[in-house]
């Protein structure tokens, strides 16, 4: 790579610092519409090209004294870079894009946050978009993100085992040069963030158990959706080898009024009390204790209720809410470093079971 330096014949006379052109607070605040890259390069007293390969992350090298000058013009006169230069001279835009289910379940938000954490330490953007459980819509917003050519894609959404669908996207955008991480199941071609979702929910089935539970409900997502059965095999596994037993299964999808609508499906059915429902996240689980207490019973007591994520309002509903504690955040943190860090190896994520007031046990015997 070639050097730019003070002396470089290529800057040419305009790089020269005794001709210099100092940038001047007083000349952006007389502008009109939005500062150009000319107009930086004019207040720094640089070239056009020593400009853009300071602000669209040319790999050719720039003395320090010209970079200093160009970036306190640019923040002078408010300049922003060309995202669409950027991946030109770069061959992807500083921008990681985060796919989420839904924006709305604090579980994606968590995730969402530790991606802007680690972004924001290497100074890029991360933009969000909704995929809605939907293969389809998935594929497409994929294709749309081609086209912007992000530095890497994260794909948090919760996937069925026979989500196959953007594939052929996948590879594609792979192709150009963008790295994936999906969370989940591990993918060829894709680095992956493991959440230990199975022996979390193992820790919880043993744990309720000890606490006395004998009789359990489940609520989850359909079958086939990853993290719903793994939770749930988990917590079936252990529960039962602990002398409970899991007696029946209602099935939604992740969102609040789902856990509402199965609850309600399993109190018609018929649910003693003592029982302990397993909700496959907190957020079903705060659905279910509202269609319990609607249907005039009481959670805990009467009806106990445990759920997964250990996400900020499981700790302020009444009862607070048994969980097992994942540490989402650190996991959309990590997810960025599988995008930016070459040589990056997963950290561990410990889930740790959180007993409260919604599952106060019960006596054996």
């Amino acid at each position: 790579m070639d050097a730019e330096s003070p002396s470089s014949a290529r800057g040419g006379a305009a790089d020269d610092p005794s001709r210099q052109h100092r940038s001047d607070p007083s000349r952006a605040a007389g502008r009109t519409g939005a500062a150009t890259l000319h107009d930086v390069a004019r207040a720094a007293g640089v070239s056009l090209a020593t400009a853009s390969r300071v602000l669209n992350g040319s790999a050719r090298k720039v003395a320090e004294s010209f970079r200093e000058r160009v970036e306190r013009a640019a923040e002078e006169l408010g300049y922003t870079p060309n995202v669409s230069a950027q991946a030109t001279a770069r061959g992807h835009a500083p921008v990681i894009a985060l796919l989420v289910a839904d924006i709305a379940d604090p579980y994606f938000g968590l995730i969402a946050s530790g991606v802007a954490r680690g972004a924001d330490e290497r100074g890029l953007v991360v933009t969000v978009s909704i995929t809605e459980r939907d293969p389809e819509r998935e594929r497409r917003i994929i294709r749309a993100l081609r086209g912007q050519r992000p530095q890497g894609l994260i794909l948090a959404s919760s996937r069925s085992d026979d989500d196959d669908a953007a594939g052929e996207e996948l590879a594609d955008f792979a192709a150009l040069g963008g790295r994936i991480v999906a969370f989940g199941a591990a993918r060829e071609g894709i680095r992956t963030v493991e959440i230990d979702n199975e022996g979390g929910a193992a820790q919880l089935g043993a744990r309720m158990a000890e606490l006395g539970y004998r009789r359990a409900l489940a609520i989850g997502a359909a079958e086939g959706v990853r993290t719903s059965d793994d939770r749930l095999g988990g917590f079936r596994r252990a529960f039962e080898e602990a002398g409970g037993r899991v007696e029946r299964v209602y099935r939604g999808d992740f969102r609040r009024e789902s856990g509402a609508e199965s609850m309600a499906r399993a109190l018609a059915d018929g649910v003693d009390p003592g029982t302990l429902v397993f909700g496959m996240s907190d957020v079903i689980a705060i659905g279910a204790m509202s269609a319990i207490r609607d249907a005039g019973r009481a959670v805990g007591e009467d009806i106990a209720v445990c759920g997964f994520d250990d996400v900020p309002s499981s700790r302020d509903v009444t009862p607070a809410l048994s969980t097992v504690r994942v540490p989402l955040s650190e996991a959309g943190y990590q997810a960025f470093r599988a995008i930016a860090d070459d040589d990056w190896v997963q950290d561990p994520l410990p889930v740790e079971v959180v007993v409260r007031a919604s599952t106060p046990g019960r006596p054996l015997g």
